[in-house]
């Protein structure tokens, strides 16, 4: 089907092939390639639709988003047109990233305003969570570590979502991953009444961009901040564990808090964790998304602890919350696990001064004993023997990628000989490939967030719009490498050889080029050869 875009025509559906709409006489083939399909979704401020690109080879789908405002106020199709260009601008800015949609154009035409973007297959996590009922304690957090680093991404870029919901975050079809989509809240209502109101405010300003239930009173009340997107992300949790929107919760009417834990079976750490994403102060919430990566990477120590209580307490381990007992051992956990808590701070902080490039996630540990009184400096830990998992090898990784497998993250693969394989758009997010051999291979689009490849080996690979934030690239062989648009924060690249890289548009600081190898051939963020 050929779909028309003209937003008066009482008849827009027209025969595959048709240059020009039987019912209104508009051109069918916008801009001379787009060849819209079907209607995706209907805004206040714009309609989304289906379309092919017949220009480029393979006629690729993309998504077209026309503005539409619902109202000819001037004021109001000044501020669609804003908040529409705001989101060409925010894509173009940060679609480099691997889970946001790239932008692909963005024109006007007979005075419409249009943008056209990667299409997403997959289906949203509301769609999965309807489909398959809501998610385990381990699927949300594993939900958040996947998601938080994009978050902390955005942020970094200064920019804010707003607009943070299940059905703004799709499971990609051929690599599973979360893609974020909508960044322009071109969805949102505006009525007459905002406008006409006869106060002082503009329409831009008289309404609060994002969905009630999901977005947090400072940005009902037009003062979005970072943390914003952490309120809408603890929101998105709760809807994952229960399955229930938010207008379906209780809340306590003196405070505004979301009354959702009574009857939800998780554990007391993750309870916390989400309760500081979901605190309606600001101040008292997360500021960004590492503080809730840390706080998650406190799980098993803080399980431990408490098993730890339960065992030594006096107190009968079944008291009731309001009994007057209670109070006292609820007493004694706070002050024992404050005393906890400040050794592992502090145990954290010795190791990431002194970080060991082969350590892996940090096993559960139980204290041998502890006492309100005791010192957490002398408190002596216990990890329980765990067997190691069966390592991949190199015939197995190329064997499952090719089987439809993406997600390789944490996974132990290091000293492989990978040279020339296609891995590209795969998760190596918290992987190990030290002195791995990845010569010449297609890892385009390929997170490897957070992981450890001292050594490894990308001579001449295709690492365009690869992700490095907080990796260790130590010693690593980057020559000739393609990294066009590679996102390096945070990342270590001591010693790492960059002579005849392409780094053209890559998110990498002087800083971190000085500490690596560069020469003539090397080519920089803004294009040009040479040091800086």
């Amino acid at each position: 089907m050929s779909y028309c875009l003209n937003p008066e025509c009482p008849h827009p559906e027209n025969a595959n092939h048709a240059e020009i709409c039987q019912a209104c006489g508009s051109k069918l083939l916008l801009r001379d390639r787009y060849r819209v399909l079907r209607p995706l979704g209907q805004g206040g401020f714009g309609a989304t639709f289906l379309a092919v690109d017949q220009v480029l080879p393979g006629e690729p789908i993309s998504v077209i988003k026309q503005l539409r405002p619902s109202s000819t106020d001037p004021q109001v199709l000044e501020m669609a047109r804003e908040l529409f260009e705001r989101e060409a601008r925010t894509l173009g800015k940060i679609g480099n990233h691997p889970q946001v949609p790239r932008l692909l154009d963005y024109f006007a035409d007979h005075k419409q305003f249009y943008l056209v973007q990667e299409y997403v297959s997959g289906a949203t996590l509301q769609q999965e969570v309807k489909e398959r009922g809501p998610f385990s304690e381990a699927g949300a957090k594993q939900f958040l570590c996947e998601i938080l680093p994009l978050l902390e991404y955005i942020h970094s870029q200064q920019v804010i979502h707003r607009d943070i919901k299940p059905a703004n975050i799709i499971r990609r079809e051929q690599d599973r991953k979360l893609v974020l989509i909508d960044f322009g809240a071109v969805k949102n209502q505006v009525t007459q009444t905002a406008v006409q109101s006869g106060s002082e405010q503009t329409a831009f300003t008289a309404y609060a961009i994002g969905t009630p239930g999901f977005a947090p009173p400072e940005q009902m009340a037009m003062r979005p901040v970072y943390a914003s997107d952490i309120y809408a992300l603890g929101v998105t949790c709760i809807y994952l564990l229960t399955g229930k929107s938010p207008k379906n919760l209780d809340y306590n009417p003196s405070t505004g808090e979301m009354l959702w834990y009574q009857n939800l079976d998780i554990s007391e750490q993750f309870t916390e964790v989400l309760k500081k994403m979901l605190e309606v102060s600001v101040k008292h919430r997360y500021q960004s998304a590492p503080d809730v990566l840390k706080a998650l990477d406190l799980a098993p120590y803080m399980e431990g602890l408490a098993e730890g209580l339960i065992t030594k307490s006096t107190n009968p381990p079944s008291l009731p919350r309001n009994s007057p007992q209670s109070g006292d051992l609820s007493k004694l956990n706070t002050s024992a696990s404050s005393q906890l808590g400040s050794a592992i701070r502090e145990r954290r902080l010795r190791m990431e001064k002194n970080p060991s490039p082969l350590a892996s996630p940090a096993p559960r540990v139980v204290p041998e004993k502890i006492t309100p009184t005791a010192n957490p400096r002398n408190i002596n830990y216990k990890a329980p023997a765990s067997k190691a998992p069966n390592k991949l090898d190199a015939s197995s990784i190329v064997s499952s990628y090719t089987k439809g497998r993406r997600d390789f993250g944490e996974q132990d693969l290091s000293n492989l000989n990978l040279q020339k394989v296609n891995l590209s758009g795969g998760n190596f997010h918290a992987a190990k490939l030290h002195q791995t051999n990845l010569q010449g291979a297609n890892l385009s689009h390929t997170d490897f967030g957070r992981s450890s490849l001292n050594g490894a080996i990308f001579k001449d690979a295709n690492l365009v719009k690869a992700y490095f934030s907080y990796a260790d690239l130590e010693g690593a062989d980057l020559r000739g490498a393609d990294l066009s648009y590679a996102y390096f924060h945070y990342a270590n690249l001591r010693g790492a050889n960059l002579s005849g890289a392409n780094l053209t548009g890559a998110k990498i600081d002087e800083e971190q080029i000085a500490q690596a190898k560069t020469n003539w051939a090397t080519v920089l963020p803004n294009g040009k050869r040479g040091l800086w």
